[in-house]
């Protein structure tokens, strides 16, 4: 079974998703049930990976590979390192919440509600898998049409407006690295991602191939200018699309800059370092200021994830900047080490926040921040786990936020004393913000009868925000065996990442 799990962890939650759907709404109670046990089946698969992951080797582990497509020379490769593994794990979290949240929240074409979050788990822990490029962009398109589904079908008024948006975004930005990825089929004659890494490039070529990938990745992350399409889905998306969107689907980007634009075109990140930190820098600042002034509670928390998004690029490609100024590679691998830690940290806090958001909303349908007040008189429990998570979201000290933007903001130190004040900004920013979201959603007197009115978190929202809780804490009070899964894969990232492909 060992030999086949990243097979059974991308087609176990796909397979489940489609019996439930065949299932209906006559047996949707067994359908929930089937959807809870897929996905609770999936996170406790994943769990060898973790057991018998050699924190040793920066090589793919757990390697499967069979024909796909032999025409081509592309195969069905799969295989998980440092920097794949978290986010595979991630996934399988995350799911669980989304599933448990929706309960019976959800009404209105049940099955194919939940049938499609568990399709999207499969394809998105396919993405993080893959090491063939052309399996791994199928993954990646794939999962584009499940999250079209949930915003269209299941979201606000001007659904069809943010779907479209959010697809045509993202779409038109994967073609382009499609096209890279052909162009370098061409010149190897296979797909697999390490044959791409090893390539020689000129830098003419790696300047080309590296703005097809920065399309993509940035679209995805997104990065300013590219992120217009984020609130609007958020704010349109269904509490488990949001949590989705945010938790996973944003880190992919992150992912292919990690995967792809460091490794195969070296010499042109290090020529483009400087543009690629400026965007995250501005992400990190202006972002923080636009979130200041929003009124809906889910659209100020998709402003605060492009702006900790910001930490994630700005930690990968801070590394050129490193090894110029003190030649060191050790201090290079600390912002890679950040940016890893903030995008998993990232994920559960932006999940969490978006799930204390639905919370509110099914009992009182606003997400307005002025339809609040005084929630803390009436929910105590849900109050302080919503304290819990926002005093994480602005870094806070023993919470999971704190680790990851501590470590690139070191990092950016080494580099530039200008690099770190500036991206220090964002925790001023991000407490503004934050603090500000909860002073009037929970604090202060009754606002209104709604308020007046509300009930106190049930066992399955508990159970939800409680595990989220805990994970949060974990991380941050003892990130070590994360960065140990990491450490080696980032220190053969580091290398390859500022070594030089031009060929003689």
């Amino acid at each position: 079974m060992q030999a086949h799990l990243l097979s059974i962890l991308i087609w176990l939650p796909i397979a489940a998703g489609i019996v439930v759907i065949l299932l209906g709404e006559r047996l949707i109670v067994a359908g929930r049930w089937l959807a809870l046990l897929a996905s609770i089946a999936t996170l406790v698969l994943s769990l060898p990976l973790l057991a018998n992951f050699d924190t040793q080797t920066a090589a793919y582990q757990f390697v499967e590979k069979a024909a796909w497509i032999p025409r081509f020379n592309a195969f069905y490769a799969l295989g998980v390192d440092g920097i794949s593994l978290p986010l595979v794990v991630l996934t399988a979290v995350m799911t669980i919440p989304v599933i448990i949240a929706a309960w019976t929240v959800v009404k209105a074409r049940a099955p194919q509600y939940f049938a499609a979050f568990l399709i999207m788990e499969g394809l998105m822990i396919g993405v993080f898998c893959a090491t063939d490029a052309l399996l791994f962009y199928f993954f990646w398109e794939a999962m584009l049409i499940p999250m079209f589904l949930i915003i269209g079908i299941w979201g606000g008024p001007r659904r069809v407006y943010a779907t479209i948006k959010f697809f045509l975004y993202t779409f038109l930005g994967s073609v382009f690295m499609l096209a890279a990825l052909i162009y370098m089929y061409v010149k190897v004659g296979n797909y697999a991602i390490a044959s791409f890494q090893s390539l020689p490039l000129t830098l003419v070529e790696q300047r080309w191939i590296f703005a097809a990938f920065m399309l993509a990745f940035a679209v995805k992350v997104p990065m300013w200018p590219v992120h217009t399409w984020l609130p609007d889905a958020h704010v349109e998306a269904p509490t488990g699309g949001s949590v989705i969107l945010a938790a996973i689907m944003l880190k992919m980007g992150g992912y292919g800059f990690l995967r792809f634009s460091l490794p195969v075109t070296p010499d042109a990140c290090r020529e483009l370092d400087l543009f690629v930190i400026t965007l995250s820098l501005i992400a990190v600042i202006y972002i923080g200021f636009v979130a200041i002034v929003q009124a809906d509670m889910k659209k100020l928390i998709a402003y605060s994830s492009i702006a900790h998004m910001g930490f994630v690029t700005l930690g990968a490609f801070v590394v050129y900047e490193i090894v110029r100024t003190t030649g060191q590679v050790q201090g290079a691998a600390m912002g890679m080490d950040g940016a890893m830690v903030q995008m998993i940290s990232h994920g559960l806090i932006s999940g969490a926040l978006f799930l204390c958001v639905g919370v509110l909303y099914d009992r009182v349908h606003s997400r307005e921040i002025s339809a609040y007040g005084g929630v803390i008189n009436t929910m105590p429990i849900f109050a302080a786990f919503m304290v819990m998570f926002a005093l994480a979201n602005t870094g806070l000290p023993g919470t999971s936020g704190f680790v990851g933007e501590f470590l690139v903001i070191l990092a950016s130190f080494k580099a530039s004393f200008w690099y770190s004040t500036l991206a220090a900004v964002t925790l001023i920013l991000g407490a503004c913000y934050t603090l500000w979201l909860v002073k009037r959603v929970l604090y202060g007197p009754v606002a209104n009868d709604h308020v007046a009115h509300l009930t106190d978190l049930n066992g399955r929202e508990f159970v939800v925000l409680g595990m989220l809780a805990v994970l949060v804490l974990a991380i941050g009070i003892w990130p070590q065996p994360l960065l140990k899964i990491m450490d080696p894969s980032i220190h053969h990232l580091v290398t390859q990442a500022i070594a030089t492909k031009i060929p003689v």
